[in-house]
């Protein structure tokens, strides 16, 4: 069958060529955004802009020349459609995600799968283009990488409708992952944004204090507690299950149980027939848990009692010393590509330049898990550059409940412990479909 492109635009209904002029123009503002704000290679941004052209210009061409003569052509149609409609949906605007882990209880919670807007921090440019569709970094049975390094670009940000505050729910890229992967495709995260640029922060006896101001307390947080029973015998399975306290563990006799427990289900725990004593378990300062950042003993933090800290502002310059070179060396070296910043002596060197002070080149921010004694964060690891950062958490769509909770095991992927869901499905929780996340 002869094929003329000229003549096949022409047959196209109007509405179709408007679709088509729109998206190619739309498209030449991406290439002109790749080529001279985000100083993009040429030969990638050009190839970028033609994959995407040829993809939908081919949907078209297959739908009205070809589709008729194809015995399942319908439902090619139909694929076509869904992977390039989903694929622009997904880089741009929003992107559907559920939650693996406990570490934001109860806020949101294992089986939520809820809707990161992108567009509110300002949409980030793809920076590995070529990827498999759906697939975020691993191809799904073969366990494959779904993306090739052919085609790189660097960081670049649309503009939002606003930035990032105190207190927001953040999906971003896990910046501490080792495994070589891009920014784009390391693993997604999600915490709370407790410290934004420009922010000092400390943590005194579990409460989170910026600029010396204790935090507006986000209304469904957790803490571990020590729950002591004046008799043996385990707490009814219906009383916790009614009460969604779904992480605890029994102690000696069934007289003890260690909880994690928000303010409201806490007061029911404590008024629970034989319980004697709900007490707050603190991590006391100079007990450096857990491997906390950064991994040092001059800095004897704690989960509870943490910092003061600053949080890196792009443009802000801070004098170098050894007191605070291991809280900034991954930034510079790592996050900012510096790799020959080094500390010699108790003086600094960019290779061979001797420094005293040294300016931010990104805006960082502080992650923390709204479930503070279970939540992986920003306390072990550091700073969230701000190239790392995905969107907002917008809404949960819906939520499965499981009848038995989740199991903990390392994560061969990160080396540590999760918590995954193992139990069989129990139902909806329909009282969470459509929820606003606060």
């Amino acid at each position: 069958m002869d094929f003329n492109p000229v003549e096949t635009f022409r047959d196209f209904r109007p509405r179709t060529k408007i679709v088509l002029i729109v998206w190619t123009i739309l498209n030449l503002l991406v290439l002109g955004i790749l080529l001279f704000a985000a100083k993009a290679p040429v030969f990638g941004s050009i190839i970028f802009f033609l994959i995407w052209e040829l993809a939908v210009w081919g949907y078209y061409v297959y739908r009205y020349k070809y589709r008729e003569h194809h015995k399942f052509g319908e439902w090619v149609d139909a694929i076509m459609f869904a992977v390039i409609a989903a694929t622009v949906i997904r880089s741009m605007f929003i992107e559907l995600y559920q939650i693996p882990t406990s570490s934001m209880e109860k806020s949101l919670m294992v089986g939520d799968f809820l809707f990161v807007n992108k567009m509110s921090y300002g949409t980030r440019l793809t920076m590995t283009p070529i990827s498999f569709p759906f697939a975020h970094h691993t191809m799904p049975l073969i366990n494959t990488k779904a993306y090739s390094e052919m085609i790189k670009f660097p960081y670049y940000r649309l503009p939002g409708v606003g930035k990032i505050k105190n207190g927001d729910v953040v999906v971003f890229n896990w910046p501490a992952e080792t495994l070589g992967r891009p920014v784009d495709k390391k693993e997604n995260y999600i915490k709370r944004c407790v410290a934004i640029p420009g922010d000092t922060l400390s943590v005194v006896k579990g409460v989170v204090h910026i600029n010396g101001v204790p935090e507006d307390v986000p209304p469904m947080r957790q803490f571990s507690y020590i729950v002591r029973k004046s008799t043996a015998g385990n707490l009814k399975k219906e009383f916790l299950y009614d009460n969604d306290i779904t992480d605890y563990q029994i102690e000696k006799d069934a007289k003890l149980y260690t909880m994690q427990l928000n303010d409201v289900n806490r007061e029911v725990v404590e008024k629970y027939t034989g319980v004697i004593g709900v007490d707050t378990i603190l991590h006391a300062r100079g007990v450096n848990d857990g491997n906390l950042f950064p991994i040092n003993k001059q800095h004897q933090w704690s989960r509870d009692f943490y910092g003061p800290l600053y949080i890196p502002k792009k443009g802000v310059s801070v004098t170098l010393s050894k007191d605070n070179y291991d809280l900034y060396e991954r930034v510079i070296k790592e996050y900012e590509n510096h790799p020959e910043f080094e500390m010699r002596n108790n003086k600094f060197y960019m290779g061979t330049e001797e420094i005293t002070d040294y300016t931010f080149e990104m805006d960082y921010y502080f992650m923390m898990g709204d479930n503070r004694h279970y939540s992986y964060d920003s306390r072990f690891w550091g700073f969230v550059p701000e190239n790392h950062v995905v969107g907002k958490a917008w809404f949960v769509l819906w939520s499965i409940r499981s009848e038995k909770g989740t199991v903990r095991k390392k994560n061969p992927d990160t080396g540590r412990i999760e918590e995954f869901q193992t139990s069989k499905f129990d139902g909806i929780r329909w009282n969470r479909c459509l929820m606003g996340i606060k």
